[in-house]
C-alpha cells in the first residue's frame, strides 16, 4: 500500500515548509525551452538510433535462412549470404552504434549542464525569506541530488529508452514482413504490457514525487544536526537531533521500500505478458508451417523476432522507472525558481552562461533614487519585525542606519539590497523593486551590491576571489582595487602576492583582511547602490579607522546604506537612521540630530563613554 505520511508531520526540522515543486505544465515548458535550437540535431540522432535498431534484426534473419537451407538440404553455399549477412551488419551496427552515442551526448550532455547551472542559478537568485523557510537541506537536496539523477537519466536511460522503442518498431514491421499472422500475435502482448505500465505509472509517480520530498527533509534534518553540532553538544540536545535524523530517514525509506515493492510488480507482470506473447507466436508458426502457409526458416526468423523484443520491452518500460524518478526531480529543479519574486514573470529559473562573464556594467549616466514605502516585515509566521518604515535616498547620498541590537537594522538592509521580500510596502531603485533586481542575472541585477559582516573566503588565490565580482578584471584592476581599500601592502608581502591561495587548505587571513576583500569586490563590481550591513563590525578597535577608510572608498561617488557598527561611521553620513523595535524613531543630518538631544544623541554619549 503507498505510504501516506502526509498524515503525520515528520517531527523537528523536517517539519519546515519545503520550496515548492513545478507543475507538470510548467517542467514541460522548461524542458522545451532547454531542447530549443538542438532539434535537428535530435532528428539526426533518431535517424540514425532507427538504423541501428534496423540492423539489430539482421542476426535472426540470418539464423531463420540457415535454419531454412539445413531443413532443404541444401550444399554449403547456401551459407554464405546468411554469414555475410552477419558480418555486414555487425560492422554497419557498430558504427551506427558510435555515432549514435556520440550524437546522443551533444544532445543531451549539454542539456543537462544547463539544468544545472540554471538550478545554481534560481538557489543564488531566491529570497533569503524563501530559502530560510524551505530549509538549505532542500535546497542542497534539489541541486545536487536531484540535477545528478536528471544528468544520469538523460545522459543514460533516455538514450536506452528511445533505442528501444525504435527496436519495437522495428521488429514489429520485420514481423508484419514475414507474415501478418507472427505480427497479430505478437500483439497479444500488449493488453498486459498496458495493464502492467498503466499500474505501475499511476503508483509509482506519486511515490517518486513524495519520495524526492522525503528525501529534501531527510537532508534539512542531517544539515540542521551537522550546522548545530557545539550547541547540540552543549545542551546534550544530541538524542532529540538523532531522533530527528532518524525520523526523516525512516521516512524516505518508507518511499524507497514501497517503489521497489512496485517496480517488483510491475516486472512480474511484464514476465507474464512475455510468455504470452511467445506462446501465442510458436502456437501461430506451427500452425502456419504445418498449413504449408510458411517454412520453417520463416517460424525460427518470427521466433527469434519476438525473443529479441524481451530486452527492448523490458528496458523501454523499465526506463519508466528512471524517467519517473527523473520528471520528479525536474519538476522539483523547476520549483527552485518558482521561489523568486520574478517567476511570475518568467517560465524559467534564471540562467547562467555569457552574462555571468561579461564585464562589470558601466554605472548608470543618470543614477537612481532609492524608497524604502511603508514597509513592513516578520519571519515565517512570527510577529512584525519592522513596522511601516519608510526612507527616500537620493542618489548619491550616503545614510547611515544606527539602533540598539534587534532593533531592525540588519532586516532593513536585507529588504534595501533585495535578498528579502518585505511583507508588506515596496523597496524600489528608481521604479524597479530590488527583490527583481536581486533576481536578475543581467546586468541590472548588478546595480546594486549587499556587503554583511559575515564574508566568506573562497578557495583559490586573492585574485580569484577578486574576480568573483569581475571574471574579467585586469591585473591592474585587481591592484587598483586593493589599493583603494588599503589592502596592497600586506597582499604585495605574501609569498606570491596576489596569487597567493586563501581560504579552505590556504592561506588563513585575519578578519581585517577578509572584510577588505569583501570591501574590493565592491570596486570590482561598482554598482549603483552598496549596502553595508556592519561589514566592518568584526574588526578590533586597532583596524577599526583603516577598515573605516575602506569602507569610504567603496561608498564614494555612489548612493550607500550604512549599518554602523561605530558611530565614527555615521559621523560622516549625509543622513542619519535612528532605529528601535522595528521602527525609525528619528532621522537628520548627524549634526542636527546631535543637537536635537534625542535617540541619537543619546547613543553617541553612549558610545563615546564606552570608549569606541
Amino acid at each position: 500500500m503507498t505510504p501516506r505520511p502526509q498524515t503525520r508531520p515528520p517531527a523537528g526540522p523536517a517539519a519546515a515548509p519545503l520550496l515548492p515543486v513545478a507543475s507538470a505544465r510548467q517542467t514541460r515548458a522548461r524542458l522545451k525551452e532547454a531542447l530549443r535550437g538542438r532539434l535537428l540535431l535530435l532528428g539526426c540522432t533518431a535517424a540514425v538510433l532507427a538504423a541501428d535498431s534496423a540492423l539489430a534484426l539482421a542476426a535472426p534473419t540470418a539464423i531463420g535462412r540457415i535454419t531454412q537451407a539445413i531443413a532443404d538440404h541444401r550444399g554449403p553455399d547456401a551459407l554464405i549470404g546468411p554469414v555475410l549477412l552477419l558480418v555486414a551488419a555487425a560492422v554497419a551496427g557498430a558504427v551506427t552504434g558510435w555515432v549514435a552515442s556520440v550524437l546522443s551526448a551533444r544532445v543531451v550532455q549539454p542539456v543537462a549542464a544547463r539544468l544545472r547551472e540554471d538550478a545554481v542559478a534560481a538557489a543564488v537568485a531566491l529570497p533569503v525569506d524563501v530559502t530560510e523557510a524551505g530549509g538549505t537541506g532542500d535546497l542542497v537536496s534539489r541541486v545536487s541530488g536531484d540535477v545528478d539523477r536528471v544528468s544520469q537519466v538523460a545522459s543514460g536511460a533516455l538514450g536506452r529508452f528511445v533505442a528501444a522503442a525504435l527496436t519495437i518498431a522495428a521488429t514489429l514491421v520485420g514481423l508484419a514482413a514475414l507474415d501478418w499472422r507472427f505480427a497479430a500475435a505478437a500483439l497479444l502482448a500488449i493488453p498486459f504490457q498496458a495493464y502492467a505500465l498503466r499500474r505501475y505509472l499511476r503508483t509509482s509517480q506519486p511515490l517518486y514525487a513524495q519520495g524526492r520530498a522525503a528525501d529534501g527533509r531527510r537532508a534539512s534534518a542531517l544539515l540542521g544536526a551537522f550546522s548545530a553540532l557545539p550547541t547540540l553538544r552543549a545542551l546534550r540536545l544530541g538524542p532529540a537531533a538523532q531522533a530527528d535524523a532518524a525520523a526523516t530517514s525512516a521516512d524516505a525509506i518508507t518511499y524507497e521500500l514501497a517503489a521497489t515493492r512496485a517496480a517488483t510488480r510491475f516486472y512480474g507482470t511484464l514476465n507474464a505478458a512475455e510468455l504470452t506473447g511467445l506462446s501465442a507466436v510458436l502456437v501461430t508458426a506451427y500452425v502456419l508451417v504445418h498449413a504449408d502457409l510458411a517454412d520453417v526458416g520463416a517460424a525460427t526468423t518470427a521466433s527469434l523476432f519476438f525473443v529479441g523484443l524481451f530486452d527492448p520491452v523490458n528496458m523501454m518500460l523499465g526506463s519508466f522507472d528512471s524517467v519517473q524518478q527523473a520528471a520528479a526531480g525536474l519538476a522539483r529543479i523547476v520549483g527552485v525558481g518558482i521561489g523568486g519574486p520574478a517567476a511570475a514573470r518568467s517560465p524559467r529559473p534564471p540562467a547562467v552562461g555569457p552574462a555571468v562573464a561579461r564585464a562589470a556594467p558601466a554605472a548608470p549616466a543618470v543614477r537612481a533614487a532609492l524608497a524604502v514605502r511603508d514597509v513592513r516585515h516578520r519571519y515565517g509566521d512570527g510577529p512584525d519585525v519592522l513596522h511601516g518604515v519608510s526612507l527616500d535616498v537620493a542618489a548619491g547620498q550616503r545614510v547611515a542606519v544606527v539602533g540598539a541590537t534587534g532593533s531592525g537594522k540588519s532586516t532593513l538592509a536585507g529588504l534595501i539590497a533585495g535578498l528579502r521580500v518585505p511583507t508588506g510596502g515596496e523597496v524600489t531603485l528608481g521604479d524597479v523593486p530590488t527583490g527583481e533586481l536581486a533576481a536578475t542575472p543581467s546586468d541590472e541585477g548588478r546595480r546594486i551590491m549587499l556587503v554583511t559582516q559575515e564574508h566568506h573566503v573562497f578557495l583559490g588565490t586573492v585574485a580569484d576571489n577578486l574576480r568573483l565580482a569581475r571574471r574579467d578584471a585586469t591585473e591592474s584592476d585587481v591592484r587598483a582595487a586593493l589599493v583603494s581599500v588599503g589592502a596592497w601592502d600586506w597582499i604585495a608581502a605574501l609569498p606570491d602576492g596576489a596569487d597567493t591561495v586563501v581560504g579552505g587548505g590556504g592561506l588563513e587571513l585575519t578578519p581585517r583582511q577578509v572584510q577588505q576583500l569583501a570591501l574590493a569586490r565592491v570596486l570590482l563590481l561598482d554598482p549603483e547602490v552598496v549596502v553595508l550591513d556592519e561589514a566592518t563590525a568584526e574588526a578590533g578597535s586597532d583596524t577599526a579607522q583603516a577598515l573605516d577608510r575602506a569602507a569610504l572608498a567603496v561608498t564614494r561617488g555612489r548612493t550607500a546604506v550604512v549599518v554602523a557598527h561605530r558611530l565614527s561611521q555615521a559621523a560622516a553620513a549625509d543622513l542619519v537612521l535612528v532605529m528601535a523595535d522595528g521602527r525609525v524613531v528619528e532621522q537628520g543630518p548627524p549634526g542636527e540630530l546631535l543637537s536635537a538631544g534625542g535617540p541619537y544623541e543619546r547613543l553617541w554619549a553612549a558610545w563615546t563613554r564606552g570608549g569606541s
